[in-house]
């Protein structure tokens, strides 16, 4: 069924073994149908990915896989496979003696529990010679062969607790080569191709050497994480359920606390209506005694007033009396001062009389100032009409003058002007 894919990278062993190495690492899981997953946790599919990518030489970028991690979920067979091969294979499919290798490394690693593989060069037992050799260290063994397609081993040394590796110095500094001592081999030389090598040679020796006789080396590591993961998520549940409840107390606290706040705000309100009536009571309590200071001030007043008023009430009464009396000669007075009234309106009436006599005597002497001024205007234009006709008619010489002369007027003989009798009648109205 995995076997039949539509774009296949990997050749079908590589699946196998791939398959293989995910039987060993997946895990069940139960689902909502009562029924079980097999899948693999994320850690594992990034620890082989990463080996894949390394393997290939290129970059591990652990953030990009963490976030194709959330985005898939759950890894299944099928899953795991496309992911390898669609993203973690390189994107050259034509190599696939390098994706094969690699598989076949990873495989060796996880299902045949190979701690480190590598050459290395060994001193022969009888001659003091060294030479390379393609070792092979498990659990428990050490095995070397004479280039790594050599199916049998050129020798292989047992390793348990009673055996121990170390370095080699050469005059006091640190050298390539290291010895591992076995109860069967006693002292075995060894030389790494380089520093960091031979540093990896011994962690390794040292991990086979304490887990000697485990076939099922990377099974137990598998169960190990399986187990802290198991422990960590519960340690994360714990955790939550311990902020949960915490959060409900907190929640529950704050409801309390608002409650007693909302209470407290309740009694400092009811202290402070409790303060308000105690003021506006003082304050009662002062203005009743300012009223009974101020009722008692108005009652001296009021007694003073009335000692006030009976004293006005005496001089009123004799005010009256006084007053009847003035009533009396008023009485006098007023019937003398109608007498003299009557007097005056006699008087008034004669001067009325006397007066439309001087009004109809004016009217007289305007109907004749009018008349006057009427024969002055007329006397005036005959004597403007006859100046003229005298200019304009032909005379000779002195005769024309002479003439002339004799129809002006004299100033004793010229009429009244209009301003003269215009004043006289003035004058005339004034003495009326």
């Amino acid at each position: 069924m995995y076997l039949e894919r539509s774009h296949p990278v990997f050749n079908d062993h590589s699946v196998y073994q791939l398959f293989r190495i995910y039987c060993l690492l997946a895990e069940t899981k139960s689902d909502t149908t009562d029924s079980y997953l097999v899948i693999i946790h994320s850690d594992e599919v990034a620890q082989i990915a990463a080996h894949l990518v390394m393997s290939l030489g290129l970059q591990w970028d652990a953030t990009d896989f963490s976030t194709l991690s959330e985005a898939i979920g759950v890894f299944r067979f099928s899953t795991f496979l496309a992911v390898l091969e669609s993203k973690y294979s390189g994107g050259n499919t034509s190599d696939t003696m390098a994706l094969t290798e690699a598989i076949d490394d990873i495989y060796q690693i996880y299902i045949e529990n190979v701690l480190k593989k590598g050459y290395l060069m060994k001193k022969g037992f009888l001659l003091p010679t060294l030479r390379y050799f393609w070792f092979v260290l498990r659990p428990g063994e050490l095995t070397y062969y004479k280039d790594p397609q050599q199916k049998e081993p050129s020798g292989v040394i047992r390793l348990n607790i009673n055996c121990w590796a170390d370095t080699l110095t050469n005059n006091g500094k640190p050298d390539r080569r290291f010895v591992l001592s076995t109860p069967e081999h006693k002292c075995i030389e060894l030389v790494a191709e380089d520093y960091k090598g031979r540093l990896q040679w011994l962690a390794a020796l040292q991990t086979a050497i304490q887990h000697p006789n485990e076939i099922d080396y990377q099974r137990k590591l598998a169960e190990q994480r399986r187990s802290l993961r198991q422990a960590t998520k519960q340690e994360k549940d714990k955790i939550k359920l311990e902020l949960k409840h915490e959060r409900q107390a907190r929640i529950a606290a704050e409801i309390q606390a608002r409650k007693l706040e909302t209470l407290s705000k309740e009694e400092s309100a009811k202290v402070q209506q409790l303060e308000d009536i105690k003021q506006k009571l003082e304050m009662l309590l002062q203005e009743e005694k300012q009223a009974l200071r101020d009722e008692e001030i108005v009652r001296n007043l009021q007694a003073r007033v009335l000692r006030e008023e009976w004293e006005k009430r005496e001089q009123l009464e004799r005010l009256q009396q006084e007053q009847q009396e003035l009533l009396e000669m008023e009485k006098m007075k007023t019937m003398e001062f109608e007498r003299m009234q009557r007097k005056n309106k006699q008087q008034l009436k004669d001067a009325e009389q006397r007066l439309d006599q001087l009004e109809a005597e004016k009217k007289h002497l305007d109907a004749e100032l009018r008349a006057a001024r009427e024969n002055v205007k007329h006397a005036e234009e005959a004597q403007l009409l006859l100046e003229a006709q005298i200019v304009t008619r032909p005379l000779r010489g002195g005769e024309r003058i002479r003439r002339t002369q004799s129809f002006i007027p004299t100033t004793k003989e010229r009429p009244l002007s209009t301003e003269t009798i215009d004043s006289r009648s003035m004058t005339l109205q004034k003495n009326t």
